[in-house]
């Protein structure tokens, strides 16, 4: 089972993160240095992902820009001698193979995955959420892959949250099939405290097979009147297996301001430009 294709959704409005995201995808907010959206693809690039879809809708027009070529820039850069910065402008053109997609409603994530059917075809593919940046050793969705790959099979990457986180995931009922495996028989979204199958829920990385859209498809509204992928994946895992991988690795929820703000703060303490500074920065306000 050879995963070549990814899909990130990206058409949400932003709520949480207003006012700069009434007119600025909040996708394209910095975690220091770069927008969001480049960790996301880092990620999957970095998983050997060759081709991905954005999910996006019609105020999100900068995304499309971002990773297009910018002659203008680089060619300016040079002349002014800036060789390394028009390297990296040009490094985000190149990290895959990146399409788009107009979400033209904003129906859930179910309908958001199912406008991917057509690039996607018969093939299995990635999903990796836009507001989750995922840190680790080996990239969170390779962990996923690699699972996938030998059980040949779909794959949610999960993680044990609070009593009062799961109510905000979906809640899935496992069994334990290996090291940080498991099988997944059933799974609910946004379960009240006494719904909830346990407290293992899905964050932000899935690797589904194509027979999801025909389940997509006949998936009625949800939790908040939309298309959940959570309900089209509970009838997939009564048809076929489902794995979820307990994945190692650090998450960062960036479409909330606190999340944002804990990203841009840990990824300054790494970042060999600002690390120093940040430091000291910190142990002077904390004095």
């Amino acid at each position: 089972m050879k995963v070549r294709k990814a899909i990130i959704p990206a058409a949400g409005l932003g709520t949480r993160m207003l006012p700069a995201t009434k007119t600025v995808p909040k996708e394209m907010l910095p975690i220091v240095d770069k927008p969001g959206i480049q960790y996301i693809v880092e990620e999957a690039a970095a998983s050997g992902i060759e081709q991905i879809l954005l999910i996006t809708n019609r105020a999100k027009t900068a995304m499309d820009d971002y990773f297009d070529y910018f002659p203008e820039l680089e060619d300016r850069l040079l002349r002014d001698g800036k060789t390394a910065e028009a390297r990296l402008v040009r490094q985000t053109a190149e990290l895959a193979d990146v399409f788009y997609v107009r979400q033209k409603e904003t129906k859930g994530l179910g309908h958001a995955v199912a406008c991917a059917k057509n690039f996607v075809g018969d093939e299995p593919f990635a999903v990796l959420l836009g507001d989750d940046i995922m840190v680790s050793e080996k990239p969170v969705l390779r962990q996923l892959l690699e699972v996938a790959e030998s059980c040949e099979c779909s794959v949610v990457g999960a993680k044990e949250v609070s009593d009062e986180a799961i109510g905000k995931y979906s809640s899935l009922l496992v069994q334990p099939a290996g090291d940080r495996v498991f099988q997944v028989t059933d799974m609910i979204e946004k379960p009240k405290p006494d719904e909830k199958f346990s407290n293992y829920a899905i964050l932000g990385r899935y690797v589904l097979t194509p027979e999801i859209f025909e389940i997509l498809e006949h998936t009625a509204p949800g939790r908040g009147g939309e298309i959940q992928l959570t309900d089209g994946l509970k009838t997939l895992c009564a048809r076929q297996r489902v794995m979820a991988v307990n994945f190692e690795g650090r998450r960062y929820d960036t479409g909330n301001l606190c999340g944002y703000l804990q990203a841009n703060m840990d990824f300054a303490l790494v970042h060999p430009e600002t690390a120093g500074w940040m430091r000291d920065y910190i142990l002077q306000k904390a004095a």
